[in-house]
């Protein structure tokens, strides 16, 4: 492991933790190694031994290898530079908590969707039809509109050249509200 995949290491089992519910305290019990250690391992201020690692993968139900490949898409920052180009393009790489995708063009997917979590479309340019819950909504330039998870809807570009942003909360994570947590 380089020195740059042991620092983003630090991003991925946090949010393993986290996904898992666990706190430092439980992960400590379950690997064996130190509250300030597993805590510096977090904060990217202490890079674990292969055995360190695998006590930590282990810990959180998972194995060094998935940590490491979390690790790739764990990057705090990360510049996507646009395209000129009609289609649609990732605006977020990786596997984080968000899901972004910029749609350009006279795009006319003619599907329903629905997603399992909220999710955001931004007119950027031009203009769109949205229906949803049985409505019709006309965005344009500027415009916004919210969908909860669950809804079902399709969407369709009116004007040439349209460009729609549309932010997500990301498929693999549970955003749902359960009242017993």
């Amino acid at each position: 492991m380089d020195d740059k995949e042991t620092l983003r290491v630090g991003a991925a089992v946090r949010r393993q933790r986290r996904s898992l519910g666990l706190t430092l305290a439980a992960v400590a019990a379950r690997s064996g190694l130190s509250v300030p250690f597993l805590s510096q391992i977090e904060n990217e201020r202490a890079r674990p031994s292969a055995r360190s690692l695998d006590r930590v993968a282990e810990a959180l139900e998972t194995t060094t290898a998935r940590l490491r490949a979390a690790a790739d898409s764990a990057r705090a920052v990360d510049v996507v530079r646009g395209a000129q180009e009609d289609g649609v393009r990732r605006v977020v790489r990786g596997r984080h908590q968000l899901s972004a995708l910029e749609f350009t063009g006279e795009l006319d997917l003619g599907r329903e969707f629905q997603h399992r979590n909220d999710e955001v479309m931004y007119v950027a340019e031009g203009a769109a039809e949205v229906e949803a819950e049985g409505q019709a909504y006309r965005l344009e330039r500027g415009d916004t509109l919210f969908l909860s998870g669950g809804v079902r809807h399709r969407w369709r570009a009116t004007v040439p050249g349209t460009r729609l942003l549309v932010v997500a909360v990301a498929e693999h994570i549970d955003a749902t509200f359960d009242p017993r947590r």
